[in-house]
C-alpha cells in the first residue's frame, strides 16, 4: 500500500494518510503520546469529571426546590419553569457550538473556560435574585449555556480519541453527568436551608468553575481522520477485524457535513428517536416521587426511589456503552429503549399492588432505561456520520431534547392532570415502544446491508493526496 508520510504531532513523528475502498480517508502513524504528550485516557478521565460537576444543575435541582421556594418566595410553577428553561438552553447551545468549534472558531478549551465561567454566573443569580424572571434569565439561560457547553464538548472529545472503542468510553464519560449529582442531593437535603442557601450555591458555583476549568486546560482535540496507532483502520472499515467493537459497529463510510448527514435521513430519525426518548425520561424524572406519594407510599421509599433512578441512570450509560461495542450500537439502544417502556407500565403495577419492593425495582429499570439511550446517540452519531463533523452532528440530534423538556414535564403535567398517573405512565411506556420501532428503522448511510455471509473484503491501496 503506498504511503504519504508527513510531519506528525511531535518533532520527529510521521503519519500517513491511507484511504480504504469508499474513500474515506485515516490518518495513522501517530500514537497518542505523540500527540498530547501522555495517554489518551486523560481525555476520559477530565471529560468524566467536569461532567460530574455540571450533573448538580440538572439531577440535584429537584432535591432544592422546596429550600428555594421557600427562600426566594417562589410558587411550584415557578421552580418548575426555572428547570425547564435550563433544559432548553442546555441542549440548545450543542449545535451552535458544534458549528462554531468545526469552523475553528471556538476550541475545545477555550468552550469549556467559557461554560464554566457561564455555570458560576448560573448559580450566583439563582442563589442571590428573587425576581422569577431574572432567575430564569441567570440560572436557566445563561447556566443552561454553559452547561451546554460542556456537556457537548465531553463527549464530542472523548468520541475523537476513542474512534475504536467509542462506546464504553461515552458510556462512561456520559455516566458522570447522573450519578456526579449524588453528593449534591444528599447536600440539598441535609444542608441547604433559607439560612445557609447563599453560601451553599456560591460555593457550588465556585467548585464547577475550579473543576471545569481545571480539566479545560488539558482539552486538546485530535487532528481531522486520526486513527490510532497500532489499530488497521481498513480491517475495521471493511469488517475483517476481529476486534468485537469494530466489528459490530464500522465506522462511517465518509465524514458527512451536517447537510448530508440530514439528507442521508438517518439524523432526523435519530433526532425523532431522542425526542421522544428523552421526553420519556424526563417525565419519569419529573413525577416518580409524586406517584410514590399519590399511591401511599412513605417518604423514605419515594426519595430512595429517586436517587436509586439517579444511580442507576448514570452507571446504566456506561454498562451500556460496554455492551454496545459487544452487541453493536442499534441493537443496543433498542433494548434500551423497551426496557425504559416496559418500566412505566411496571411502575403501574407496582403502584396498584402497593408493594414498594417491586415500585423500587421498576425505578430501576427506569432510571438505567432513561439515562442509557444518551451515550448511544454519541456514539451512533460518529458511527454513521465519522468524526470530523461531530460537533455539529451530534449538536442537531441532541437538540432533540428541547422538544422533550417541554412535552415531557410541561404537557407531562397536563397529562397527569387529565388522566391521572396511570393514563400518563401508560402514554409514557406506548411513546418508548414507539421510539423502539423508530431506532429499528436506522441503518449506517452509504454501507449496504449483508445477510447470512460474512463481510467481504473490499481491495484497497490508493494514496490519499
Amino acid at each position: 500500500m503506498s504511503t504519504d508520510e508527513r510531519p506528525g504531532g511531535t518533532p520527529g513523528a510521521a503519519f500517513r494518510e491511507v484511504t480504504d475502498g469508499k474513500g474515506r480517508v485515516y490518518r495513522v502513524g501517530e500514537s497518542d503520546r505523540d500527540l498530547l504528550g501522555h495517554s489518551r485516557k486523560l481525555m476520559v478521565y477530565l471529560p468524566w469529571i467536569a461532567m460530574m460537576a455540571i450533573s448538580v444543575s440538572e439531577y440535584a435541582y429537584g432535591s432544592a426546590e422546596d429550600t428555594l421556594s421557600e427562600a426566594h418566595g417562589w410558587t411550584q410553577s415557578n421552580t418548575f419553569w426555572i428547570l425547564s428553561v435550563w433544559v432548553f438552553f442546555q441542549a440548545g447551545v450543542a449545535f451552535p457550538a458544534g458549528w462554531l468549534r468545526e469552523r475553528g472558531i471556538l476550541t475545545a478549551r477555550r468552550a469549556m473556560f467559557t461554560g464554566a465561567a457561564l455555570c458560576l454566573v448560573g448559580f450566583v443569580a439563582l442563589s442571590h435574585l428573587d425576581d422569577v424572571t431574572a432567575a430564569i434569565c441567570g440560572f436557566g439561560v445563561i447556566g443552561g449555556l454553559g452547561s451546554g457547553l460542556v456537556y457537548a464538548t465531553c463527549i464530542n472529545m472523548v468520541g475523537k480519541w476513542f474512534p475504536e472503542r467509542r462506546g464504553a468510553k461515552t458510556g462512561f464519560v456520559n455516566g458522570g453527568f447522573a450519578y456526579g449529582a449524588l453528593p449534591f442531593i444528599f447536600i440539598f437535603n441535609y444542608a441547604f436551608e433559607p439560612g445557609d442557601y447563599n453560601e451553599v450555591l456560591d460555593l457550588i458555583g465556585v467548585h464547577v468553575l475550579i473543576v471545569v476549568a481545571g480539566c479545560a486546560w488539558f482539552f486538546k482535540d485530535p487532528p481531522k481522520n486520526w486513527w490510532p496507532a497500532g489499530v488497521d483502520p481498513l480491517g475495521v472499515a471493511d469488517g475483517t477485524r476481529s476486534a468485537a467493537g469494530p466489528a459490530k459497529n464500522p465506522p462511517a463510510v465518509k465524514q458527512y457535513t451536517p447537510m448530508e448527514a440530514v439528507r442521508t435521513g438517518m439524523l432526523p430519525l435519530m433526532w425523532l428517536a431522542v425526542v421522544l426518548t428523552a421526553g420519556v425520561s424526563i417525565f419519569g424524572i419529573s413525577f416518580q416521587v409524586d406517584f410514590a406519594r399519590e399511591v401511599g407510599f412513605g417518604p423514605l421509599v419515594a426519595a430512595s426511589s429517586m436517587g436509586l433512578m439517579s444511580v442507576i441512570n448514570g452507571v446504566g450509560r456506561a454498562v451500556v456503552g460496554w455492551l454496545s461495542d459487544l452487541w453493536g450500537r442499534k441493537q443496543t439502544l433498542v433494548f434500551v429503549i423497551v426496557v425504559l417502556g416496559l418500566a412505566q407500565f411496571g411502575v403501574i403495577w407496582a403502584g396498584h399492588a402497593r408493594n414498594e419492593w417491586l415500585f423500587l425495582f421498576f425505578a430501576f429499570l427506569s432510571g438505567f432505561g432513561g439515562g442509557a439511550f444518551y451515550p448511544m446517540f454519541a456514539a451512533l452519531t460518529p458511527d454513521y456520520f465519522g468524526e470530523n463533523y461531530n460537533a455539529t452532528n451530534y449538536g442537531l440530534v441532541y437538540s432533540g431534547k428541547l422538544v422533550s423538556g417541554l412535552f415531557g414535564g410541561g404537557l407531562g403535567s397536563m397529562v397527569v392532570h387529565a388522566w391521572g398517573y396511570d393514563g400518563a405512565y401508560a402514554l409514557a411506556g406506548g411513546i418508548s415502544m414507539v421510539a423502539a420501532g423508530i431506532a429499528l428503522m436506522l441503518r449506517q448511510p452509504g454501507r449496504p446491508r449483508v445477510r447470512g455471509t460474512a463481510p467481504k473484503r473490499v481491495p484497497v491501496g490508493r494514496e490519499a493526496v
